[in-house]
């Protein structure tokens, strides 16, 4: 899994060995990544909930760490990494 910061973007190139692993934003699976703060579960199901404009969402799902103090356990993260093709992470208050 290729984990990208939105914020800073990514450069070019890559050429089809990048078009080839390309996220379809219409149609790949989703899961939308809590860390378990408050308000987290609230923000990304609003995300998902836009995101029904643009795509279907019935493979969008909500994912979880058990605690906010403690990082995610390996197996949640092999979860993810497996069955999703992008994460859209909550990571603040």
């Amino acid at each position: 899994m290729l984990i990208v910061n939105p914020a800073f973007g990514r450069g070019t190139g890559g050429g089809e060995q990048r078009a080839r692993n390309a996220i379809d934003w219409r149609n790949d699976p989703i899961a939308l990544f809590s860390n378990s703060k408050p308000n987290a579960r609230e923000l990304l199901e609003g995300v998902r909930a836009n995101l029904a404009a643009f795509r279907r969402t019935d493979n969008i799902d909500y994912v979880s760490k058990d605690s906010v103090s403690q990082p995610a356990p390996a197996a949640i993260l092999e979860h993810v990494a497996n069955n999703y093709r992008a994460a859209l992470m909550a990571i603040a208050d």
